[in-house]
């Protein structure tokens, strides 16, 4: 893991900030003539008072900056809480497999239909056929499907919205099934989701072990 560079830069103005304290502080001393014993003064030449009223501020300032200190560790360890919490996500993998677990023809239906997957195979990540990208990546998704051939059938995979591939065959009378699928490679940004949708007037055949929808990041 990369170290913070913000925190090593709080690090080095807070030393920093100290050594330069106790620079000033040891040129006052002498600029005074005076000799501090265990935190009290003595005089040894005038202007002790002022020096004494110096001392004292400058114990208030290195107070501070002790509490300082405290709080600049606190915030470490919040970092690297987060940076572990982040190297977590970033390690997390999702493998999803899944078939529509309907037996016999789906549609045609009138409207476009989001298809879902209810026998579930895999499921490493918590997906689900309509998935939700749980951490930015590069996913792999693919999807297949049976159909019989008295109907069309057209499936779309959809990014979001925005439509991104598609498989389809078209009804035929010498033609009895068909099959067919396709897959693809998603940049995707945590929330985004990926589903199949079915067009309108179109089927495909359902069961335990066709038309199936799947996802990895590996």
């Amino acid at each position: 893991m990369k170290a913070n560079p913000f925190k090593k830069q709080c690090f080095l103005l807070f030393v920093a900030s100290k050594k330069m304290l106790r620079f000033i502080y040891l040129l006052l001393i002498c600029g005074c003539g005076l000799s501090f014993v265990q935190g009290e003064c003595s005089q040894v030449g005038p202007g002790c008072l002022d020096c004494c009223t110096i001392q004292r501020k400058f114990d208030a300032i290195e107070d501070r900056l002790t509490a300082l200190e405290k709080l600049l560790k606190e915030f470490q360890i919040r970092l690297i809480k987060n940076e572990n919490k982040t190297a977590d996500l970033s390690n997390l993998k999702v493998i999803f497999s899944a078939v529509v677990g309907r037996f016999g023809a789906i549609g045609p239906f009138n409207t476009d239909t989001t298809l879902v997957y209810r026998r579930v195979i895999t499921n490493i990540g918590d997906a689900y056929s309509i998935f939700t990208a749980p951490v930015p990546g590069v996913y792999y998704f693919t999807f297949f499907y049976h159909a019989g051939g008295e109907c069309d059938a057209m499936l779309y995979l959809y990014k979001n919205y925005q439509l991104i591939v598609m498989t389809s065959d078209h009804s035929s009378r010498h033609d009895t099934a068909d099959n067919g699928g396709n897959a693809v490679f998603l940049q995707l940004r945590k929330g985004d989701q990926v589903y199949v949708r079915m067009v309108a007037n179109s089927h495909v055949w359902g069961s335990y072990h066709h038309t199936t929808f799947s996802v990895s990041t590996d």
